[in-house]
């Protein structure tokens, strides 16, 4: 079934979305129940996935709600049950995100091409040398690589220039902060800030590049 991409409902979900995210960092101050503030942290991806079925019209606007709700899943299982099962959602997640980008090439010229690319060797190995504890190091590059990938995906993408490339480069750098405050970044309060800000805003501009056409090729 087709689903009216315009509307007064979708525009509500997404204003939703986005001040759930906004609003989690003032619940930081709150002394909530800990399932409430998993429950408030899963909600701002949740609902763009929402967004993403309410205005879907083909396969990859279901490929965007599943990408979504994967990501939101892993908001919540990196909360409720740890890094790992929280990491291979995500994973999953990037997954999907590259299934989408494929469907949806660029064909860039090779110059910029490989420069798009160049995020995955770049991420990888600044992932690698962030956590002090050196045994989390193949983890966290195994999981940058899949990060990286999907980023690369997004840069090669017709999505890119609608905000998915500058989306997925946040999406990065976010994660990038989550291996540093396990190194160099360890105990500064404003890293949770910083990791929290650069995810939502990476997934809302992911989120609202893949639910427009994309211009032709």
């Amino acid at each position: 079934m087709t689903v009216t991409r315009g509307g007064l409902v979708p525009n509500l979900v997404l204003a939703a979305a986005v001040l759930a995210g906004l609003s989690y960092m003032v619940s930081w101050q709150m002394p909530l129940p800990s399932m409430t503030s998993t429950a408030w942290k899963g909600a701002a991806v949740s609902l763009l996935a929402v967004y993403a079925a309410l205005k879907a019209e083909d396969g990859d606007g279901w490929l965007a709600c599943a990408m979504l709700a994967l990501y939101a899943l892993g908001d919540v299982l990196l909360d409720m049950l740890g890094l790992t099962r929280g990491a291979l959602a995500f994973l999953a997640g990037h997954i999907v995100a590259m299934a989408l980008y494929a469907r949806n090439h660029a064909g860039l010229p090779l110059p910029k091409a490989l420069l798009a690319w160049a995020i995955v060797p770049v991420t990888v190995l600044i992932s690698w040398h962030l956590p002090s504890d050196r045994s989390f190091a193949p983890g966290v590059a195994l999981y940058a690589l899949g990060l990286s990938l999907m980023a690369g995906a997004a840069l090669n993408s017709r999505f890119a220039a609608g905000g998915t490339g500058l989306g997925a480069v946040l999406f990065v750098i976010s994660d990038l902060l989550i291996f540093a405050r396990e190194g160099p970044l360890e105990g500064q309060a404003w890293v949770g800030f910083g990791v929290w800000g650069l995810y939502l805003a990476a997934n809302v501009l992911i989120c609202l590049a893949v639910t427009r056409r994309p211009k032709p090729a």
